[in-house]
């Protein structure tokens, strides 16, 4: 039987990906670091870039602790610096660290980043009603107030329709089109 999916979903990563996780609300504050790294990592290159590296970047990030992730140094960032199997970007390897400490401080100033993050959408992801994928929006008045806010607090790789992205991938938003099998699981 053959499954309508998001138009993106097109690779078998990409299938497998949008299948198990992608809209799926995420109340973890590692996995919520985990897609806050990716996200920044992804900008400028396309999501299938990342995800054929994800394995590679928690290897390379002690499965995105952002404990562990926060006390790296110049010599951990020279090694990721010289790591073919994530994306050898200095910006972006020191955004991870910078947003990884970010992450510390909301963890103690709301209790959990997931409070925090779930705080901008009211606890429940947005239901979107999107018939065709050009009606996706790349990003919308809540990812404009994250971004301004992780701004704010000094997070770096954080711009809107990057936050947007992220919204999506950890269920804040369930963009998945409204033929797309997933839709209607997820709207429940």
């Amino acid at each position: 039987m053959s499954r309508t999916r998001c138009a993106w979903a097109r690779n078998p990563l990409a299938i497998a990906y949008h299948d198990r996780e992608w809209g799926v609300p995420v109340h973890d504050d590692r996995v919520l670091f985990e897609f806050l790294l990716l996200e920044g990592a992804q900008a400028g290159l396309s999501w299938d870039t990342i995800l054929a590296k994800r394995e590679n970047y928690r290897r390379a990030f002690d499965g995105f602790d952002p404990a562990k992730v926060a006390r790296y140094g110049m010599a951990k960032k020279r090694s990721l610096l010289a790591d073919a199997g994530i994306v050898r970007n200095r910006l972006k390897i020191d955004a991870a660290v910078i947003n990884a400490r970010g992450c510390l401080t909301l963890q103690e100033d709301f209790g959990s980043f997931d409070r925090y993050l779930w705080a901008f959408v009211g606890g429940q992801p947005v239901q979107g009603r999107r018939r065709r994928p050009a009606e996706v929006p790349s990003r919308n008045e809540v990812s404009d107030a994250l971004s301004k806010d992780l701004k704010g607090r000094g997070f770096k790789f954080v711009g809107t329709t990057i936050l947007y992205a992220f919204m999506q991938a950890v269920g804040m938003v369930n963009d998945h089109t409204s033929d797309c099998f997933r839709h209607r699981t997820l709207a429940r």
